[in-house]
Protein backbone atom coordinates (compact mmCIF):
# COMPACT_ATOMS: atom_id res chain seq x y z
CA UNK A 1 0.00 0.00 0.00
CA UNK A 2 1.66 3.42 -0.58
CA UNK A 3 1.49 5.62 1.84
CA UNK A 4 -0.58 9.01 1.78
CA UNK A 5 2.65 10.82 1.93
CA UNK A 6 6.17 10.80 3.69
CA UNK A 7 6.15 10.88 7.51
CA UNK A 8 9.51 10.42 7.81
CA UNK A 9 12.29 11.58 5.82
CA UNK A 10 16.17 10.33 5.65
CA UNK A 11 19.13 12.90 4.77
CA UNK A 12 22.34 11.01 4.04
CA UNK A 13 25.29 13.66 4.21
CA UNK A 14 29.14 13.42 4.49
CA UNK A 15 31.70 15.92 4.51
CA UNK A 16 31.57 16.98 0.95
CA UNK A 17 31.01 20.57 0.04
CA UNK A 18 28.00 20.60 -2.30
CA UNK A 19 25.87 19.09 0.46
CA UNK A 20 24.02 21.82 1.14
CA UNK A 21 21.69 21.70 -1.17
CA UNK A 22 20.69 18.34 -0.50
CA UNK A 23 20.14 20.05 2.84
CA UNK A 24 17.51 22.86 1.54
CA UNK A 25 15.90 20.10 -0.62
CA UNK A 26 15.36 17.91 2.79
CA UNK A 27 14.50 20.32 4.78
CA UNK A 28 11.75 21.60 1.87
CA UNK A 29 10.10 17.98 1.38
CA UNK A 30 9.82 17.87 5.56
CA UNK A 31 7.93 20.72 5.17
CA UNK A 32 5.87 20.07 2.50
CA UNK A 33 4.60 16.43 4.07
CA UNK A 34 4.79 17.47 7.70
CA UNK A 35 7.62 14.70 8.28
CA UNK A 36 10.19 13.93 10.54
CA UNK A 37 13.27 14.91 9.34
CA UNK A 38 16.39 12.81 9.89
CA UNK A 39 19.94 13.39 9.32
CA UNK A 40 22.84 10.79 9.16
CA UNK A 41 25.92 11.67 8.76
CA UNK A 42 28.76 9.29 7.95
CA UNK A 43 32.48 10.69 7.88
CA UNK A 44 33.42 7.79 5.63
CA UNK A 45 36.45 5.96 5.62
CA UNK A 46 39.57 7.78 6.43
CA UNK A 47 41.31 7.55 2.45
CA UNK A 48 44.97 6.36 3.75
CA UNK A 49 45.51 2.92 4.07
CA UNK A 50 46.22 1.36 7.63
CA UNK A 51 49.72 0.87 7.38
CA UNK A 52 50.62 4.61 6.03
CA UNK A 53 48.75 5.36 8.91
CA UNK A 54 50.68 3.06 11.18
CA UNK A 55 53.99 4.43 9.98
CA UNK A 56 53.08 7.82 10.01
CA UNK A 57 52.61 7.73 13.89
CA UNK A 58 50.12 9.50 16.31
CA UNK A 59 50.41 12.57 15.52
CA UNK A 60 48.98 11.71 11.76
CA UNK A 61 46.24 10.28 13.03
CA UNK A 62 45.04 12.76 15.56
CA UNK A 63 45.40 15.08 13.04
CA UNK A 64 42.85 13.28 10.70
CA UNK A 65 40.60 12.50 13.20
CA UNK A 66 40.56 16.26 14.25
CA UNK A 67 39.75 17.40 10.70
CA UNK A 68 36.80 14.11 10.32
CA UNK A 69 35.48 16.26 13.73
CA UNK A 70 35.47 19.42 12.15
CA UNK A 71 34.31 18.54 9.04
CA UNK A 72 31.70 16.24 10.85
CA UNK A 73 30.77 19.73 13.22
CA UNK A 74 30.50 22.23 9.96
CA UNK A 75 28.10 19.70 8.37
CA UNK A 76 25.88 19.46 11.86
CA UNK A 77 26.39 23.26 11.79
CA UNK A 78 24.66 24.33 8.84
CA UNK A 79 21.75 21.47 9.44
CA UNK A 80 20.92 23.49 12.94
CA UNK A 81 20.79 26.64 10.62
CA UNK A 82 18.07 25.33 8.57
CA UNK A 83 16.76 23.91 11.73
CA UNK A 84 16.53 26.96 12.82
CA UNK A 85 14.88 28.81 10.08
CA UNK A 86 12.38 25.87 9.59
CA UNK A 87 11.15 25.72 13.35
CA UNK A 88 7.90 23.89 11.88
CA UNK A 89 10.11 21.15 10.96
CA UNK A 90 10.61 17.90 13.68
CA UNK A 91 14.16 16.78 12.88
CA UNK A 92 16.92 14.81 14.84
CA UNK A 93 20.77 14.79 13.90
CA UNK A 94 22.73 11.36 14.01
CA UNK A 95 26.41 10.07 13.45
CA UNK A 96 28.22 6.87 12.35
CA UNK A 97 31.07 6.26 11.92
CA UNK A 98 30.62 2.57 10.27
CA UNK A 99 30.26 1.02 6.92
CA UNK A 100 28.92 3.94 5.50
CA UNK A 101 26.48 1.40 3.47
CA UNK A 102 25.33 -0.76 6.04
CA UNK A 103 24.56 2.50 8.49
CA UNK A 104 22.40 4.10 5.24
CA UNK A 105 20.56 1.50 4.53
CA UNK A 106 19.75 0.43 7.86
CA UNK A 107 18.52 4.20 8.72
CA UNK A 108 16.53 3.85 5.32
CA UNK A 109 14.45 0.99 6.40
CA UNK A 110 12.57 3.19 8.79
CA UNK A 111 12.11 5.99 6.67
CA UNK A 112 9.41 6.63 3.79
CA UNK A 113 12.24 8.34 1.67
CA UNK A 114 16.16 8.61 1.28
CA UNK A 115 17.38 11.95 0.01
CA UNK A 116 21.03 11.25 -0.94
CA UNK A 117 23.56 13.02 -3.18
CA UNK A 118 24.73 12.34 -6.92
CA UNK A 119 28.14 10.93 -6.73
CA UNK A 120 30.95 13.01 -7.16
CA UNK A 121 33.08 12.75 -10.65
CA UNK A 122 35.35 9.24 -9.81
CA UNK A 123 38.84 11.79 -9.04
CA UNK A 124 36.64 12.89 -6.13
CA UNK A 125 35.37 9.59 -4.63
CA UNK A 126 35.01 9.51 -1.01
CA UNK A 127 32.43 8.03 1.21
CA UNK A 128 28.87 8.82 0.74
CA UNK A 129 30.04 10.92 -2.48
CA UNK A 130 31.23 7.58 -4.45
CA UNK A 131 29.33 6.10 -7.43
CA UNK A 132 30.00 2.54 -5.70
CA UNK A 133 28.17 3.64 -2.64
CA UNK A 134 24.84 5.18 -4.44
CA UNK A 135 24.46 1.93 -6.56
CA UNK A 136 24.46 -0.22 -3.17
CA UNK A 137 22.23 2.37 -1.80
CA UNK A 138 19.45 1.92 -4.69
CA UNK A 139 19.60 -2.25 -4.17
CA UNK A 140 20.07 -2.32 -0.34
CA UNK A 141 17.26 0.33 0.94
CA UNK A 142 14.28 -1.08 -0.01
CA UNK A 143 13.34 2.40 0.37
CA UNK A 144 12.90 5.49 -3.01
CA UNK A 145 15.69 7.71 -3.15
CA UNK A 146 15.41 11.21 -4.26
CA UNK A 147 19.11 11.83 -5.39
CA UNK A 148 20.38 15.44 -5.55
CA UNK A 149 22.47 17.19 -8.18
CA UNK A 150 26.04 17.61 -7.25
CA UNK A 151 25.96 20.87 -9.19
CA UNK A 152 22.85 23.43 -9.27
CA UNK A 153 20.15 25.23 -7.19
CA UNK A 154 16.58 23.40 -6.93
CA UNK A 155 14.37 25.88 -4.75
CA UNK A 156 10.96 23.82 -6.05
CA UNK A 157 11.18 20.18 -6.64
CA UNK A 158 8.35 18.21 -7.69
CA UNK A 159 6.18 20.86 -9.62
CA UNK A 160 6.70 19.77 -13.11
CA UNK A 161 7.55 15.63 -13.00
CA UNK A 162 8.91 13.50 -15.62
CA UNK A 163 8.05 9.66 -15.37
CA UNK A 164 10.24 7.36 -17.77
CA UNK A 165 7.87 4.44 -17.90
CA UNK A 166 9.08 1.23 -19.37
CA UNK A 167 6.60 -1.15 -17.74
CA UNK A 168 8.78 -3.04 -15.91
CA UNK A 169 8.93 -3.67 -12.35
CA UNK A 170 11.22 -1.04 -11.28
CA UNK A 171 9.69 1.26 -12.62
CA UNK A 172 6.52 0.25 -11.12
CA UNK A 173 8.09 0.22 -8.22
CA UNK A 174 9.45 4.10 -8.76
CA UNK A 175 5.90 5.51 -9.76
CA UNK A 176 4.05 3.78 -6.63
CA UNK A 177 6.85 5.39 -4.36
CA UNK A 178 6.76 8.88 -5.89
CA UNK A 179 2.66 8.57 -5.62
CA UNK A 180 2.63 11.42 -2.90
CA UNK A 181 4.87 13.74 -5.03
CA UNK A 182 3.02 12.75 -8.05
CA UNK A 183 -0.47 14.06 -6.57
CA UNK A 184 0.48 17.15 -5.64
CA UNK A 185 2.69 18.11 -9.08
CA UNK A 186 1.15 20.29 -11.38
CA UNK A 187 2.02 18.27 -14.06
CA UNK A 188 3.23 14.79 -14.58
CA UNK A 189 4.66 14.19 -17.83
CA UNK A 190 5.27 10.36 -18.55
CA UNK A 191 7.29 9.30 -21.39
CA UNK A 192 6.93 5.40 -22.70
CA UNK A 193 10.56 4.29 -23.54
CA UNK A 194 11.26 2.56 -26.70
CA UNK A 195 7.74 0.77 -26.15
CA UNK A 196 7.94 -1.49 -29.10
CA UNK A 197 10.66 -3.28 -27.51
CA UNK A 198 8.47 -4.92 -25.22
CA UNK A 199 5.30 -4.08 -26.85
CA UNK A 200 3.71 -7.31 -24.81
CA UNK A 201 3.69 -5.53 -21.42
CA UNK A 202 2.72 -1.80 -22.42
CA UNK A 203 -0.80 -3.02 -23.74
CA UNK A 204 -2.54 -1.84 -26.94
CA UNK A 205 -1.47 1.83 -26.71
CA UNK A 206 1.51 2.42 -24.98
CA UNK A 207 1.17 4.15 -21.67
CA UNK A 208 -2.61 4.27 -21.69
CA UNK A 209 -2.86 1.72 -18.90
CA UNK A 210 -0.76 3.44 -16.39
CA UNK A 211 -2.30 6.71 -17.14
CA UNK A 212 -5.94 5.22 -16.30
CA UNK A 213 -4.17 4.40 -13.24
CA UNK A 214 -2.34 7.81 -12.10
CA UNK A 215 -5.55 9.65 -13.38
CA UNK A 216 -7.67 7.77 -10.89
CA UNK A 217 -5.22 9.06 -8.05
CA UNK A 218 -5.94 12.38 -9.13
CA UNK A 219 -2.58 12.53 -10.88
CA UNK A 220 -2.41 15.57 -13.76
CA UNK A 221 -0.53 13.30 -16.53
CA UNK A 222 0.28 13.26 -20.28
CA UNK A 223 1.71 10.50 -21.99
CA UNK A 224 4.02 10.28 -25.02
CA UNK A 225 6.18 7.51 -26.36
CA UNK A 226 9.85 8.13 -27.78
CA UNK A 227 11.95 5.84 -29.28
CA UNK A 228 15.65 6.57 -28.98
CA UNK A 229 16.98 5.93 -32.55
CA UNK A 230 20.48 4.58 -31.20
CA UNK A 231 20.64 6.80 -28.22
CA UNK A 232 21.05 5.45 -24.73
CA UNK A 233 17.57 5.69 -22.51
CA UNK A 234 19.83 7.93 -19.88
CA UNK A 235 20.16 10.36 -22.73
CA UNK A 236 16.86 9.85 -23.66
CA UNK A 237 15.01 10.82 -20.01
CA UNK A 238 17.50 13.60 -19.86
CA UNK A 239 16.26 15.46 -23.34
CA UNK A 240 13.50 14.84 -22.55
CA UNK A 241 13.25 16.32 -19.17
CA UNK A 242 14.80 19.85 -20.86
CA UNK A 243 12.45 19.63 -23.33
CA UNK A 244 9.17 19.53 -20.60
CA UNK A 245 11.17 21.88 -18.24
CA UNK A 246 10.86 18.88 -15.73
CA UNK A 247 12.19 19.65 -12.30
CA UNK A 248 12.51 16.31 -11.27
CA UNK A 249 12.77 12.71 -12.96
CA UNK A 250 11.10 9.73 -11.69
CA UNK A 251 12.48 5.75 -13.09
CA UNK A 252 13.08 2.27 -11.95
CA UNK A 253 16.57 1.74 -11.20
CA UNK A 254 18.91 -1.07 -12.45
CA UNK A 255 16.58 -3.06 -14.81
CA UNK A 256 19.31 -5.06 -16.19
CA UNK A 257 22.36 -6.41 -13.70
CA UNK A 258 24.81 -3.71 -12.40
CA UNK A 259 27.33 -5.56 -13.99
CA UNK A 260 25.90 -5.31 -17.26
CA UNK A 261 25.78 -1.41 -16.34
CA UNK A 262 29.09 -1.74 -15.47
CA UNK A 263 30.43 -3.08 -18.96
CA UNK A 264 27.69 -1.56 -21.25
CA UNK A 265 26.32 1.43 -19.58
CA UNK A 266 22.84 1.72 -18.93
CA UNK A 267 19.98 4.11 -17.77
CA UNK A 268 20.72 4.07 -13.67
CA UNK A 269 24.46 4.72 -14.81
CA UNK A 270 23.73 7.43 -17.16
CA UNK A 271 21.55 9.49 -14.46
CA UNK A 272 24.11 8.87 -11.80
CA UNK A 273 26.69 10.25 -13.51
CA UNK A 274 24.62 13.42 -15.55
CA UNK A 275 21.70 14.31 -13.53
CA UNK A 276 20.87 17.87 -14.43
CA UNK A 277 17.92 17.77 -12.19
CA UNK A 278 16.90 15.26 -9.06
CA UNK A 279 16.19 11.97 -9.31
CA UNK A 280 13.91 9.55 -7.48
CA UNK A 281 14.55 6.33 -8.32
CA UNK A 282 13.24 2.86 -6.86
CA UNK A 283 14.51 -0.87 -7.62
Amino acid sequence: MTPMGYKTILVLLDGAAHREEQINVAFEHAEKFDAHLVCLYVPGPIPIPAYALAEAGTIVTELIQRRRREAAQAVKNAFETMSARRRAVKCEWRMDDGDAVAAACLNARYADLVIAGQPLPRQEETGLSGAQFAADLVLCAGRPILFVPYAGHFPAVGKRILVAWNAGREAARALSDALPLLKRASHVDLVSLDPQSNASQHGDVPGADISLLLTRHGVKVTVSQQSGSGIGVGEQILSRAADVGADLIVMGAYGHSRLRERILGGATRTMLEAMTVPVLMSH
